[in-house]
């Protein structure tokens, strides 16, 4: 029976794919969060998107609830400090983390996180959107958004939102002297609204003509249907220790073959 003769780099591809192969099966990914503007000039900006990863444990909101306040944290002052302090102090198994600074009308940005995918399945994500008194983005429940199924594939590849997802927080009267991202407003000073969560995208009109901290003259010209906000999802696997293990044995294989080779 003839038999087919390697050179030695191409025994030590081989043992690379092979151990790379291995190794998409690892439970830990490097997931990279890319998000997109979608909105026309002089419309809405986003604040960073502050993100979740759990293993559905999380809470999340619903349509009709009292925001909390470290929901209010997000949708009132962008950073959501005490979102990201209560996820540190109650779920230790979260990752936890914010994409980007403020985006304006089509700007971008991207972020990457170290993921278990058994323990970090679930996806929640949150961020203000100003011209605002407490208007903001995000999903409701906790496991909406289930990003890798039982074998650790990913299932979400990209979130669209829509105008018509846009939440009002229901925290802070409505005041453009109050408002985030008005030029010469003070956003500390707020009136409280003893409001619920609810869906609203049409009130960003009261802010046409006013001058954004960006320098813009504002604009909202949102539709109900029209693209606001893009989420794209994309992993890569995490090689675990055995498999620089198998990787270092096969290549020192390959180093024997190759010293028998020039010996005979």
């Amino acid at each position: 029976m003839s038999q087919v003769k390697l050179h030695p780099t191409q025994m030590a591809a081989t043992v690379v794919l092979a151990c790379a192969a291995l190794s998409s099966h690892a439970a830990t990914v490097k997931l990279m969060v890319h998000v997109d503007s979608l909105v026309a000039d002089n419309s809405v900006a986003i604040a960073p998107l502050n993100v979740a990863f759990h293993d559905g444990s999380y809470p999340g909101f619903q349509i009709g609830d009292v925001a909390s306040p470290e929901l209010i944290s997000i949708a009132e002052l962008g950073a959501g400090v005490q979102w990201h302090d209560n996820l540190t102090a109650h779920y230790p198994s979260i990752v936890h983390g914010r994409v980007g600074g403020i985006l304006t009308p089509g700007q971008s940005a991207s972020e990457t996180f170290t993921l278990d995918t058994n323990q970090n399945r679930y996806f929640n994500y949150a961020a203000m959107v100003v011209p605002s008194n407490d208007f903001f983005l995000g999903n409701a429940g906790s496991t909406a958004n289930a990003l890798f199924d039982a074998a650790g594939h990913l299932q979400i590849s990209s979130i669209t939102v829509k105008a018509r997802d846009l939440w009002d927080a229901g925290s802070e009267v409505f005041d453009p002297a109050t408002a985030a991202f008005i030029a010469g407003s003070n956003a500390v000073l707020r009136a409280p609204q003893n409001s619920v969560i609810a869906h609203n995208f049409a009130e960003f009109s009261a802010y046409n003509g006013l001058t954004t901290a960006a320098g813009y003259t504002f604009h909202s010209g949102l539709t109900a249907d029209q693209d606001v906000y893009r989420i794209s999802l994309s992993v890569a696997p995490v090689p675990e220790p055995q498999t620089y293990a198998l990787m270092l044995a096969g290549l020192a294989t390959v180093g024997a073959l190759a010293r028998r080779r020039r010996a005979t």
